[in-house]
């Protein structure tokens, strides 16, 4: 072959290659120079000189050790000094030291001291502040700019007597007293039946949290050590709540008779007469429990704030040092996704309360875990429910007396630990008992109530014998909690019950928990498994996401479940099981490790594909909740609770929406990615409801085609955004010592105005409240926002309202100022080419949170519109017709701020576009639909695409954790993570050569017409070479001429 030959056929085996190559806070008790804030003034105290930190080592070492590593390190500096902490825990080893630092050098010391090769961080000293008896309204009052109450928020646990105060409503709830005697709590749960076999708490190590106790109380047999640990000099319990919760786990007083009147009480006092503690006061004590070797622990405090890291650290160091902690769930209910720190961690058992008729206490919080969202999909709690109402306990000196709230009912199990614990023989107690096979014995053994979902009671009501049953025989093992998801239990298994699962949907993502009561670390061994009972279980297609390392104890294990394209048609049951091996080292030097199967039975109803027009989806990727920002609430209006912190879930706040859009026949699913990331053509509308975060203009991009050319309808009902009412927001934190800035409004507006722009619609700065009457249905707009710009031939709705934004953001001002109301747009509906858009300026009427009246029928009307075009004639009279456009100048839409650091909260700014694993399988780890075929992102650090990782300690397969999480090593499993070409970042060649954006049909034919053109060139060669061959194979095979030869 020519050398001609080769080239030429170089060239077109390259151009066929080319061809086919087409994501808190606060300060140290020590330090009272610093003078309280009164919220009247509306402005700070002169800060004092100096603020304390906790400055946290790698490593255990005396106090002395610690500071002379400081000295020697940034002695020269100056502005700083230690802080020595006299308590019993200074003659333990610790792990943290204490610094007051002026303000003048806090920034030079700080970044001094984390440089240092030991230092782990340096946190400012929190305050925590707990309210622990309901029967004073004045705790509710809302500061007249949206002050906090000081310190790090927690919640009421404990209200005393018949009366109950219900913040959320601002109503006296009165509870009617039962038409008998009170019962025992104990004889409730059989405790006698344990008593007389022996079983009486003995030997166990019983460490409270709280107010503290008097030494001579007459209703303890052994109260073993008290211990202070606040800036009181005082041992003594003088609220009361300390010496109730140990009435109720060892009182042996005939009329409030405790679980375990055996057990040793070890009474720490971290809580103030004025129910104020530290970080500080809580890290020694916790370091305490651990080097004097405490059994159990009782902690009937709680929070939303699950990042506060030296917190939550410290916990998962307490349960891996074994020790058993029961902790409140929280009192707001009925509210969902109210559940409180720690009780929300997976390796802390988390109580929640029922009445005497085993109805779900009003009070008690509900699930579900709200760390994962908006990327994923949260964990089942609380654990368990026991009674927390009217419980008997002991008074301050001598007597009893009622209290109701979850602070009631986790003593009431914590009670019920300490007796199961003194079944076990002491020399064997340590091997068998652990933070996870007490609960693996509390949740199997509970008795599942009728009426409550998962969400409300856990596993079920403590059920003491059938628990002591478990443990009298148990041998180490791990296990799934919940272990059975059944969609064929309602309400039990609420939301999954209440809409099937079809072919074509968003993953359905069910996260439980791995309890691993073999050892305080465990592994996964191998890949889950699947096993379906029958054939028909081959249509169902899982992915799982899990924690490699299981520590402390605990895991997530969470299953993505899609049923397969070829069930599009099929309606029925899917059974099966699915397994996943679990393993621990030996508990002996060079034993062999132990190994564990755990199941989790899977019953799962499917229907076939719902119709386009019934399915909807819920933008969940762009909302932003607290922690870790100061995200205000919504509704400026209620006066006790100042942060957005119920998740903004469909199934936390919403989920009374969710529940009414099933009725109605829709079926509703979730996205926790980008825009991108979703099939415009399965779904009749997009619902975006109360979103704070940015937008990628990929997202932009693809939402405006989706709705011209793919018919989608777009629903979004947005929320308050001004800036000067932000402003005037702003307050200063006594114990932080700084100021807390709203990141945004109750909705970004800016960020949604230009979602809107291709549709002509923006939305203003003004906060209106006001009632209005539509169709008859009476409506509450509470802090709501207007309609600037609207299209011309599209329908406008207007009422008379108050704006309360000049005159800081409270109706109360308002009315005050004598304003008057005056006519504001703030729904709209427009047929935009293919699709439909409605737009409405308020999202708390579909709220559960603070929802004075609900607007579902509205949105019913709404979606009979853009899911199939039905016009009702209220919401489309000829009155709302816009002949002219509705224009307001651009100097009059809402600016963004520009003095917070909003990628600090953000899942879009500074990061990369990437679907996550709530996304349908094959858009894994790519940008999305029509961008796929870009190029697989680079993941940063940090990025956000799903969080599943169970109290942020598990490690997930392909996937980190979402921002403002504790950084933490994440690995890739292989076996999980979608298929990387080797191509991958090397295809994307045109968006290299043209970077402006473009259009849809524009895009994707840009997309295939290099490949294209290079593909016919390939082919013309190719052909042009094979007709050259061909002439040249007929030339030799014909006959050859004769020659002629004369003779001359």
């Amino acid at each position: 072959m020519s050398g001609q030959t080769r080239v030429f056929q170089s060239l077109s085996l390259l151009a066929l290659v080319l061809a086919l190559s087409p994501f808190a806070p606060c300060r140290d008790p020590s330090a009272h120079d610093i003078s309280a804030h009164s919220p009247e003034n509306g402005t700070p105290p002169v800060a004092s000189a100096t603020k304390n930190y906790v400055v946290r080592f790698l490593e255990y070492k005396r106090a002395e050790d610690h500071r002379s590593y400081i000295e020697e390190k940034i002695g020269s500096l100056s502005g700083w000094r230690w802080v020595e902490r006299r308590n019993p825990a200074a003659s333990f080893p610790t792990d943290f030291g204490l610094l007051a630092i002026e303000e003048l050098y806090h920034t030079v010391v700080i970044m001094e001291l984390e440089r240092l090769q030991l230092v782990k961080d340096v946190i400012v000293d929190s305050s925590y502040t707990r309210t622990l008896f309901g029967d004073s309204s004045e705790k509710y009052v809302a500061f007249l700019e949206s002050t906090k109450r000081s310190g790090k928020l927690f919640t009421s646990m404990s209200y005393e007597g018949e009366q109950i105060y219900t913040p959320f409503s601002n109503s006296t709830i009165s509870w009617r007293k039962l038409m008998m005697d009170r019962s025992q709590v104990t004889s409730l749960f059989g405790a006698e039946k344990l008593w007389a076999k022996g079983f009486t708490g003995g030997k166990v190590k019983m460490a409270i949290f709280d107010t503290g106790i008097r030494a001579d109380h007459p209703h303890f047999r052994s109260i073993k050590e008290r211990t202070n640990w606040t800036n009181e000099d005082t041992l003594n319990d003088n609220l009361g709540h300390g010496t109730f919760v140990a009435g109720v786990i060892a009182g042996e007083d005939a009329e409030c008779l405790g679980f375990a009147p055996d057990t040793e009480i070890y009474a720490f006092r971290v809580f103030t007469d004025s129910q104020v503690s530290y970080t500080s006061w809580f890290l020694d004590a916790f370091n305490y429990a651990i080097a004097t070797n405490m059994d159990v622990l009782n902690l009937s405090i709680g929070g939303p704030d699950y990042l506060d890291l030296p917190f939550v650290e410290k916990v998962w160091e307490l349960t891996a040092n074994n020790i058993i902690m029961i902790s409140a769930i929280g009192n707001d209910g009925p509210l969902y996704g109210t559940l409180n720190n720690p009780a929300d961690q997976s390796d802390v058992i988390g109580v929640g309360g029922i009445d005497y008729e085993n109805h779900i206490a009003s009070f008690s919080s509900r699930g579900m875990s709200t760390w994962e969202i908006p990327h994923g999909y949260g964990r089942v709690k609380p654990d368990v429910v026991a009674y927390g109402r009217d419980i008997m306990g002991s008074k301050i000196s001598t007597g009893c007396k009622s209290l109701s709230g979850t602070s009631v009912a986790s003593p009431v199990v914590a009670g019920a630990v300490c007796l199961l614990v003194s079944v076990i023989p002491e020399k064997t107690r340590k091997r068998i008992l652990n933070p996870a096979s007490m609960k693996q014995a509390l949740v199997e053994g509970a008795f599942k109530l009728p009426g409550p979902n998962m969400f409300e009671q856990g596993a079920g009501r403590l059920d003491l014998l059938k628990s002591y049953e478990i443990l009298k025989n148990y041998r180490p093992r791990a296990s799934i909690f919940p272990s059975i998801l059944d969609y064929t239990d309602c309400p039990y298994s609420w939301p999954f019950c209440r809409q099937p699962l079809y072919a074509g949907a968003m993953p359905v993502v069910f996260n439980a928990t791995i309890l691993n009561g073999m050892g305080v670390v465990g592994y996964v061994g191998g890949p889950p498994t699947w096993q379906p009972s029958d054939e028909v279980g081959n249509l169902l297609s899982i992915r799982f996401s899990y924690s490699q390392v299981i520590w402390p104890w605990t895991g997530f294990f969470a299953l993505h479940m899609q049923i397969k394209e070829e069930g599009a048609h099929f309606s029925g049951i899917i059974q099966g099981n699915v397994s996943v091996e679990v393993y621990s080292p030996s508990l002996d030097p060079g034993g062999q490790r132990q190994i564990s199967s755990c199941v989790l039975h899977l019953k799962l109803k499917v229907v076939p594909t719902p119709p386009r027009s019934r399915r909807l989806l819920w933008d969940q990727f762009h909302n932003i909740k607290y922690p870790p920002g100061y995200i205000p609430r919504d509704s400026l209006d209620v006066r006790n609770d100042i942060l957005d912190w119920h998740g903004d879930h469909l199934h936390t706040n919403f989920h009374i929406m969710f529940n009414m859009l099933s009725d109605a026949g829709y079926y509703v699913e979730t996205l926790g990615s980008p825009l991108t990331c979703f099939d415009a053509s399965k779904y009749g509308a997009l619902l975006m409801v109360d979103l704070e975060d940015e937008y990628f203009p990929e997202e932009i991009e693809k939402l405006r085609d989706d709705v011209l050319r793919a018919g989608l309808g777009l629903v979004v009902f947005a929320e308050w955004y001004n800036v000067d009412s932000m402003v005037k927001m702003r307050f200063f934190d006594d114990n932080t010592r700084s100021w807390w800035t709203p990141v945004t409004g109750g909705a970004n507006v800016p960020a949604i105005n230009e979602l809107l722009a291709p549709f002509g619609i923006a939305f203003g700065d003004k906060i209106l409240n006001g009632d209005f009457s539509m169709n008859d249905e009476q409506s509450h707009y509470a802090s709501g926002t207007d309609i600037v710009r609207f299209p011309a031939s599209g329908y406008v709705h207007r009422f008379q309202f108050q704006d309360s934004s000049e005159s800081g953001a409270t109706q109360n001002v308002l009315q005050a100022s004598g304003s008057t109301k005056v006519n504001y747009s703030i729904l709209g509906l427009l047929e935009a080419a293919a699709g439909r858009v409605a737009v409405y300026g308020d999202s708390n009427c579909l709220d559960s949170s603070h929802m004075v009246t609900n607007c579902y029928w509205l949105l019913r009307k709404i979606l009979d519109f853009t899911n199939r075009g039905v016009k009702d004639p209220v919401l489309f009279s000829d009155s709302a017709r816009r002949d002219l456009p509705l224009r307001e100048d651009d100097s009059k839409l809402p600016s963004r701020r520009t003095d917070v650091n909003f990628s600090a909260y953000s899942s879009v700014v500074s990061k990369e576009l990437t679907c996550g694993r709530d996304a349908r399988f094959e858009v894994w780890g790519t940008k999305g639909y029509r961008l796929q075929l870009m190029g697989r992102n680079r993941k940063l650090p940090g990025y956000p695409t799903l969080d599943l990782g169970a109290d942020l300690k598990g490690t997930m397969g392909g996937s980190n954790f979402s921002q403002g999480e504790p950084e933490r090593k994440v690995e890739e499993n292989p076996l999980e993570a979608p298929t990387r070409t080797k191509l991958g970042r090397s295809v994307d060649f045109l968006s290299l050569i043209n970077r402006e954006e473009l259009d849809g049909s524009m895009f994707i034919a840009g997309q295939w017409l290099g490949p294209f053109i290079v593909g016919v060139a390939c082919l013309a060669l190719f052909v042009s070479y094979w007709r050259m061959r061909q002439r040249r194979r007929k030339r030799r095979k014909a006959p050859a001429p004769a020659r002629s030869t004369n003779a001359v």
